[in-house]
């Protein structure tokens, strides 16, 4: 009997002993942070955020993508657990037509919408069959052809909103034309367009300056700001997790607020929950 007892007592302490590395690697690997997201400013921001997560034993890897569709891909397969690139309308969007599940874990940025100079250097010279650049995704379409209205380029129609599009334009003096274009395409041909709205990363990556380059752009303290929110998503279901909570905590800590405002002049700017 008592050899027997021995005999299972060796087979399990030997089973311990083998599954320990693997549950070390476990607890390893729950203090990587693994984030999808837009190189300028978001992956810029996260790597400064790399730092204070380090002090408080988190591991942050970012990989970084050039458009909006697998950042959201990855996330919802839970490949990787974060991503940030994008606000809530596009994120609301993304899910309605992708069937994706996706839930905002904390607002992080706002960076104002823009108009910048092409061909031509003030909206007051616009002629006739002009060409104005904008973003062809649903979201930023309409944010581009609001931000033109409210500069008096074009009206919408009544109760045209965050769904807007070309369809939607009553009234278009200069008759403009709308070059409908992927968000990333849209700084490449400034140089051919009259004027081109741009996304903020988007216009930094290409190296533009809101508070410098651009001839009209959406103020800080406007509903905008509020709605256009950049945000870290996540698969519904994490949002409340440690490691997305740490994530979040240090995105919104001063020492990130101070640094994305010494380093962005005003194209990116910290946003602030209402109390």
């Amino acid at each position: 009997m008592k050899k027997n007892l021995s005999k299972v007592l060796a087979l399990t302490l030997a089973v311990s002993a083998a599954f320990a590395p693997a549950a070390l690697a476990g607890a390893e690997e729950d203090k990587t942070i693994t984030v999808a997201a837009s190189p300028t400013p978001h992956a810029e921001i996260l790597a400064e955020a790399a730092k204070l997560l380090e002090e408080e034993g988190w591991t942050l890897e970012v990989k970084e993508f050039d458009d909006y569709i697998l950042p959201n891909e990855v996330v919802e397969s839970e490949e990787l657990d974060a991503n940030y690139f994008q606000h809530i309308p596009y994120l609301d969007s993304f899910n309605e037509e992708k069937g994706t599940h996706l839930v905002n874990a904390g607002g992080i940025h706002y960076e104002p919408f823009g108009i910048y100079p092409g061909t031509k250097s003030a909206l007051d010279e616009l002629e006739d069959g002009d060409v104005i650049a904008v973003p062809n995704d649903t979201t930023n379409e309409a944010r581009a052809l609001l931000l033109l209205q409210d500069n008096g380029v074009i009206t919408l129609k009544e109760g045209a909103g965050l769904t807007a599009t070309v369809m939607d334009i009553e009234d278009n003096p200069k008759n403009v034309e709308i070059l409908e274009l992927e968000a990333a395409q849209v700084p490449r041909v400034v140089d051919e367009v009259a004027f081109a709205v741009m996304n903020g990363n988007y216009a930094l990556n290409a190296g533009f300056s809101v508070a410098k380059d651009s001839i009209a752009f959406e103020a800080s303290d406007s509903e905008a700001a509020k709605t256009y929110v950049n945000v870290i998503a996540v698969k519904e279901g994490n949002e409340k997790s440690e490691k997305i909570l740490a994530l979040v905590d240090v995105l919104k800590s001063e020492e990130i607020q101070k640094f994305i405002n010494e380093t962005y002049d005003g194209a990116v700017i910290p946003f602030e929950e209402a109390e």
